[in-house]
This record gives structure tokens, sequence and C-alpha cells, in this order.
């Protein structure tokens, strides 16, 4: 398994928020803290176990380079990065199975 840092994509695998893929901004032990700009702000992000996430990618964009070296970020910066990250998958069926937990 892909180990989680800080700027990772991830997908949630359990919750409410099921299916929805965040930003990693920080980690805790087990958990991770998330957050995609709209459900999820920076100012209160979800602290969520590490068993309920998937990793996804990791990405070199400018909001990945600002989250690593502690910049200011905005959640418009989250929202338009994840939404181009839905955008580039190729059809939602093949992102449906790469996203969907494991039986």
């Amino acid at each position: 398994m892909e180990e989680i840092s800080i700027s990772d994509i991830i997908v949630s695998t359990a919750g409410r928020d099921q299916g929805k893929l965040f930003y990693v901004i920080g980690t805790e032990g087990v958990y991770v803290l998330i957050a995609n700009g709209k459900d999820r702000k920076l100012e209160h992000p979800k602290r969520k176990k590490l068993k309920h996430v998937r990793f996804v990618t990791r990405t070199e964009s400018r909001v990945a380079r600002k989250l690593q070296t502690g910049e200011k970020v905005l959640n418009s910066e989250l929202r338009r990065d994840l939404a181009a990250m839905r955008q580039a998958a190729p059809n939602q069926e093949e992102v449906t199975g790469i996203w969907e937990k494991p039986m």
C-alpha cells in the first residue's frame, strides 16, 4: 500500500463522503486530515482513519507544492484541482472501479 502523505489526493471509502476526492492536508498517526474546499474546507478539515481512505495519486500541481511548503492555499484552489482530476478520468466506470473499496 502506498504511504499517504500531505498533498496526496485520496478518495473516501466509508461514511457520508464515500467516493469523494480530497487532498490530504495533515497526518496524525492513524488519522489523516482531509479537505476538498467545498464540503470540508481548509479551516475545518475532516479527521478520518487511514483504513477509510484510499490513495489515488500523488500530484505535482501548484496546490500540492503549496501544501508541502506550508504556503496559504485557498479553498477555491482545492476545488479547481480536484475538479480537474475528476475530469481527467477517461470514463466514470473506470474511475468508480479505481475508487471503490476492495472486498
